[in-house]
C-alpha cells in the first residue's frame, strides 16, 4: 500500500520534461498504468462493445439484404417461368384461334358451296315445274281450241247438213240409222 502512497506523492515530482516516457519500474508505475489502461478500456470499450453490436447489426441486416436478393431471384424466377407458361399456352391458344378461324372460313365457304347448290337445284326445280306449267297450260289451250273449232265444225255441218236436207231426205237418214242401229244390237245380243 505504502507504493501506491508513494506513487501518489511522487506526482508532485515528475519533471516537467517536453519528452514522453516509460517508467520502466514495475512496483511503482503498475498501479498508475493499470488504472490508466482500465480507464481507457472502460471509456472506449464501450465503443468497442457498440462496434461490435455495430458489426452484428450491419451482418444481420446484410443476411436480410442477402436472404431478400435471393427470395427476390427466386420470386423473378418463378415469374419468368410463369410468364414462359403463359407464353406457351398464349401460342397454343393462338394456334387453336388461328385452326377455329380457318375451319370456321372453310365451314362457311362449306356451307356456301351448299347453299349455292342447293339454291341452283331449286331454281332447276322450279325452272322444270315453270316448263311443265307451260307445256300443261299449252296443251289445255290446244284441246280448248280443238274442242271449239269441232263444236264450230259440227255446228256448221249441221247448219249444212238441215238447210240442206229435206224432210224425204231425213226420214231415209233416220232409217239408216235405226237398221244400224238393229243391227248392232243383234250383235251385242
Amino acid at each position: 500500500m505504502k507504493n501506491v502512497i508513494d506513487s501518489f506523492v511522487y506526482l508532485g515530482h515528475w519533471p516537467y520534461a517536453g519528452s514522453f516516457g516509460f517508467n520502466t519500474d514495475i512496483l511503482a508505475t503498475n498501479p498508475i498504468n493499470l488504472s490508466v489502461v482500465l480507464g481507457v478500456l472502460i471509456y472506449f470499450g464501450k465503443g468497442v462493445y457498440n462496434l461490435l453490436s455495430l458489426n452484428d447489426l450491419l451482418d444481420n441486416r446484410k443476411q436480410r439484404i442477402l436472404s431478400t436478393i435471393l427470395n427476390s431471384e427466386e420470386l423473378r424466377k418463378g415469374a419468368v417461368e410463369q410468364l414462359e407458361r403463359v407464353r406457351t399456352r398464349l401460342r397454343k391458344v393462338e394456334i387453336e384461334a388461328d385452326e377455329y378461324r380457318m375451319n370456321g372460313y372453310s365451314e362457311i365457304e362449306r356451307e356456301k358451296v351448299n347453299l349455292i347448290n342447293a339454291t341452283s337445284d331449286s331454281l332447276e326445280q322450279l325452272e322444270n315445274y315453270k316448263n311443265e306449267t307451260l307445256h300443261f297450260e299449252q296443251e289445255k289451250a290446244i284441246n280448248q281450241v280443238r274442242q271449239r273449232v269441232f263444236q264450230q265444225a259440227l255446228q256448221g255441218a249441221l247448219g249444212t247438213l238441215n238447210s240442206c236436207l229435206n224432210s224425204e231426205l231425213h226420214f231415209r237418214m233416220i232409217r239408216a240409222n235405226i237398221r244400224i242401229l238393229g243391227a248392232m244390237q243383234k250383235i251385242t245380243d
